[in-house]
Parts: structure tokens; C-alpha cells; sequence
């Protein structure tokens, strides 16, 4: 069933009098219902010629002085049938222009002068088509995407010149058309690509998907049409640094909204000029969104920092547990980057024993993301097989919202540790086991001096929930904690020049050191636990 009315009529005619297209006519005689949208472009324009038709007269479409209908419906239909390749220079519709956007090579299309030829060739099968080989080829695994497109800031001042010029219109004949009475360009274009899109990759169209295919337009033939707003609106068009332009949409948006009718009109034709030539695709970019891997790691080795240690421009050690773990996600994953953390993190020279330390990488646009369970075991083993410094368990994938678990953890859980120590002074067995019945000792800790180039300086208290000692020789015993996360042991065992109250050294009254320290145990009980 044809979607205009009888009361339509008038204002169909007006639009496609001044050179507006026939699906943007629909959008402004407020058709919002999605089936006369996403029939071929061809075919609109015989249905909405027929329905304009009347006995004295038949209408010529769209521009003043256009060929015989006959012949542009054949020019039409020849164009449609031919285009080209997006990457190709070819004899088609569409071709890359030396900037390296897309656009059309069809001179004889009569552009509507209010989307700029976007629902005309932009959403047609033969463009989703080229763009879905684009996405084919791109390498990204995915199951259901997103679709999003970004229109020249231009479109909104035309549509508000076009619906100034039916507001008027209207009002002649006592009837209103409210700014949201017509149907928004963007909603009228998803309606119409969606299902195509669907159709041709096979994969459902979902908002909530990971995986975006977004279409970037231009028109720079009409660039200008949106500079008069600045002069009348300057407040709304301030520069921002990651904004090439003032004009975005939304500064847009703001000016039309500000500015009163008369002085619009004054500044920009209602209707709109024709354009010469339809919009150009700027870019077609895919992407997905970060996915998420967890686990624990053990590190065995003294010569080894948690992150890149590097100083100055200088790199100190070759490697680091974050690479050693990374450089294998970021491959398998085909990921262009990662960001690395974890439940607290040790010295270089310190080990991480026990049941490791909880980890998670965020894997930015990452092309695979599908995995068995038994590949992510294969590649916890690659990983592991890799070196003899560190040890993966439970590695698994895991939500960006699950990440809080292990941050939660970081201050309010407990951390074990053994420690070697050393006393200036020679001691007995009996000298170290008071110790033993110390509990939920408070310590006030300021900043370290070894962090303080990294952390601010605060005094922070701590407690150590239990000491038990093991005698060695007179001058060592080793030490075992269990703290407060955010403790600095060597700190509490040094004094670090009485900057950690109390310590070691003042309960027993001597000069003590800390000569290794194992992280014995992690107490975040998460990322869950994967039986091997």
C-alpha cells in the first residue's frame, strides 16, 4: 500500500518540485513505518510519479530542465547496475577520489537536496554489498555487529531549510509539522541497511554487539553551509582538542535549535540548492571491542620486574612477567594491543609462590575472540612451556565487569609472606619468639623513599594480623607475615631510616635487613579456580 495520502499531496509536490528525494519525502511527511523505505530507488520513483499524477499535467521528477523521464530512469537503472569496486578506480558508480574517499562517478543522479544522495546510492544492495566485502576482508571473527554511520554536521542545516519551507507550507493550509513529526535521516537509513546487511553476512544486526562496522560521509561541496551559524551562534561552536572541527553535529544541533526563524532564513535558501554531486564515504572502519583474560601467575625468579622496567629512556631487564604473558595473548588474539593488571605487584627481586597473583589483560581490538576451553588450556600451556621464570593457572576469558573483583581485593584482603632477615647484632632462638605472639600489630607506614618517585606521600597505617619465626644462625631467621594488603615488608622489617613505626629492628632492638621475600600466598579468590 502506497504510505502518502491525499493530504500528503501538496507537500510531496512541493519537496520534489525544489529537488528532494523521494525517501526523504517520506521522512518529512512523517512515514514512519519501515516498508516503502526499502524498496529499490527505482521503484519509488515510479510509485511516488503515479501517485503526483494528475489529469492536466505529469510531473517531471525533481530538478528544473531534467531529461525525459524515459531516459532517466534508464541512466538511473544503468548507474545502480554499475558499481564499482571501493577500492578501484572502475567505470561504476562508486570510486576512490585522491583524498581516498569514496565517491560517486554518476554525474546524471539528481541529488536530493536534503540527504545529499545518502538514501539514494548509500543504501542500495549493490553499496552494502562492496562494504560488506570490506568487513569480510577485514579478518575479524564475529557473530552479530553493530552499524553505525557518521553524516556531514550540513544535513542538519538543510533539514531544517526544508522543514522551514513545509512548516510554511503547512500552515497555509492550517496544519502543523513539529521538528520531531519527521522521521530522522539516521532511522530511516538503518531501516533501510540493516536487513541488508543482515542478509548478506549472515549475522544478525545487534546494538549491544562488540563488533562495530561504522561508515564515516562528507560532502565537502557543501562544507560551508554551516559557517553562517558560528557568526550568529558563536557560543555554541567552541574548539575541542580531539575535534578536528568546530562544526560537529552536536554544535550543530545546538545553533539551530538557538537560532530564530527569520534569521535563518535570512542566512541559508529554503529550500535548500541543489548539490552537484552525491556524498563521499571518508572511511569504512571495523573494529571490536576489548575482550578480557584472567588468571594467576607464579614467578620464580629474583632478576624479573611484574612491568618493563625501564629508567630514563633505558631499558634495565630484557623481559617482564606482563610480556612474558602478553606477547602470547596479543598473537593468538590477533589483538593490536593490551593493557596489563593485576591484585597488587612485587619487587624485581621478589617471587610469587603459593597459588600465584591474580592477573587480567585487556585485549584491544582483538580479531579472534571465539575460544574452546580446551584452547585456552593449550595456550596457558604454551605460555608456561615458554619459560622457566613464570607459571600461568586458571587463565580463562572473563567480563570487564568481573576485573572489580580483583581490585576489591587489593586493599581489603590479606597477603602471606617468608622473608630471610639478617641482625647486626647475634641472637638466639629465644630472642625472636616473641614475635610469635604478636597479633593484628598496627604499623604506620610512610611513603617509602624507594616509591615515592611513583606514589604520594602519606603516612598509611597497616596491620599485621601474625608473625611466626624459624631460627636459622645468629645473625638470620627467617620470617613468615601474614599482613594487610598494601603492607611494605621490607619496610616493616628495615624501618626504611624510621620512616615505618614500629619495625623489626625497634621490637628487637637491633639493625635488621631483609635479605629475600617470597609472596607466599594471594588471598583474592578470584579469578575462579579451573580444575587441570
Amino acid at each position: 500500500m502506497f504510505p502518502l495520502t491525499e493530504e500528503n499531496k501538496h507537500v510531496a509536490q512541493l519537496l520534489l518540485s525544489t529537488g528532494t528525494c523521494p525517501r526523504c519525502i517520506y521522512r518529512f511527511c512523517g512515514v514512519d513505518f519501515h516498508a516503502p523505505y526499502k524498496l529499490p530507488y527505482k521503484e519509488l520513483l515510479n510509485e511516488l510519479q503515479k501517485f503526483l499524477e494528475t489529469e492536466k499535467d505529469e510531473l517531471i521528477l525533481e530538478v528544473p530542465n531534467p531529461p525525459p523521464k524515459k531516459i532517466r530512469l534508464q541512466e538511473l537503472e544503468d548507474g545502480i547496475d554499475g558499481i564499482d569496486n571501493l577500492s578501484q578506480n572502475g567505470e561504476g558508480r562508486i570510486s576512490v577520489i585522491e583524498d581516498g574517499s569514496i565517491a560517486s562517478k554518476n554525474s546524471n543522479l539528481n541529488v536530493c537536496n536534503v540527504c545529499l544522495g545518502i538514501l539514494q546510492e548509500f543504501c542500495e544492495k549493490e553499496f552494502i554489498k562492496k562494504v560488506c566485502q570490506k568487513v569480510e576482508a577485514s579478518g575479524f571473527e564475529f557473530t552479530n555487529l553493530v552499524f553505525s554511520v557518521s553524516f556531514p554536521p550540513q544535513l542538519s542545516v538543510r533539514e531544517h531549510a526544508a522543514w522551514l519551507l513545509v512548516k510554511q507550507e503547512m500552515g497555509k493550509q492550517s496544519l502543523s509539522l513539529g521538528r520531531n513529526d519527521i522521521v530522522q535521516l539516521k532511522e530511516a537509513y538503518k531501516w533501510i541497511t540493516h536487513p541488508l546487511f543482515s542478509e548478506e553476512l549472515g549475522v544478525p544486526i545487534d546494538g549491544k554487539s562488540l563488533f562495530e562496522v561504522s561508515v564515516v560521509f562528507a560532502h565537502p561541496e557543501t562544507v560551508e553551509d554551516c559557517h553562517f551559524l558560528r557568526a550568529i551562534c558563536p557560543d555554541c561552536f567552541k574548539p575541542a582538542k580531539n575535534k578536528q572541527s568546530v562544526f560537529t553535529r552536536m554544535a550543530v544541533m545546538k545553533a539551530l535549535n538557538k537560532i530564530k526563524e527569520e534569521d535563518f532564513r535570512k542566512q541559508f535558501p529554503c529550500p535548500p540548492n541543489s548539490p552537484k554531486a552525491v556524498c563521499t564515504v571518508l572511511e569504512i572502519e571495523c573494529a571490536h571491542g576489548a575482550v578480557f583474560v584472567a588468571g594467576r601467575y607464579n614467578k620464580y625468579s629474583r632478576n624479573l620486574p611484574q612491568t618493563p622496567w625501564i629508567i630514563d629512556g633505558e631499558r634495565k631487564l630484557e623481559s617482564s612477567v606482563e610480556e612474558l604473558i602478553s606477547d602470547h595473548l596479543l598473537a593468538v588474539f590477533k589483538a593490536e594491543s593490551f593493557n596489563f593488571s593485576s591484585s597488587g605487584r612485587e619487587d624485581v627481586d621478589v617471587r610469587t609462590l603459593g597459588n600465584g597473583r591474580p592477573f587480567a589483560i585487556e585485549l584491544v581490538n582483538p580479531h579472534r575472540v571465539h575460544f574452546t576451553s580446551q584452547e585456552i588450556k593449550e595456550l596457558q600451556q604454551k605460555i608456561n612451556n615458554s619459560s622457566n621464570k613464570i607459571q600461568v593457572r586458571d587463565l580463562q576469558l572473563v567480563t570487564r565487569e568481573a576485573i572489580g573483583h580483583m581490585k576489591e581485593g587489593e586493599e581489603e584482603k590479606t597477603k602471606s609472606y617468608s622473608a630471610l632477615i639478617w641482625t647486626n647484632k647475634a641472637i638466639q632462638k629465644k630472642d625472636i619468639e616473641f614475635l610469635n605472639g604478636i597479633k593484628d600489630l598496627k604499623i604506620d607506614q610512610k611513603t617509602p623513599l624507594r616509591v615515592l618517585h611513583r606514589r604520594p606521600l602519606a603516612v598509611r597505617t597497616r596491620i599485621i594480623h601474625s608473625m611466626e619465626t624459624c631460627y636459622v644462625d645468629e645473625h638470620h631467621f627467617h620470617l613468615y607475615l601474614k599482613t594487610q594488603a598494601g603492607t611494605y615488608i621490607k619496610e616493616f622489617v628495615h624501618g626504611d631510616f624510621g620512616r615505618t613505626k614500629p619495625n623489626i629492628g625497634s621490637l628487637m632492638n637491633v639493625t635488621a635487613d631483609i635479605l629475600e621475600l617470597d609472596v607466599e600466598s594471594v588471598d583474592v579468590d578470584w579469578p575462579p579456580a579451573l580444575d587441570d
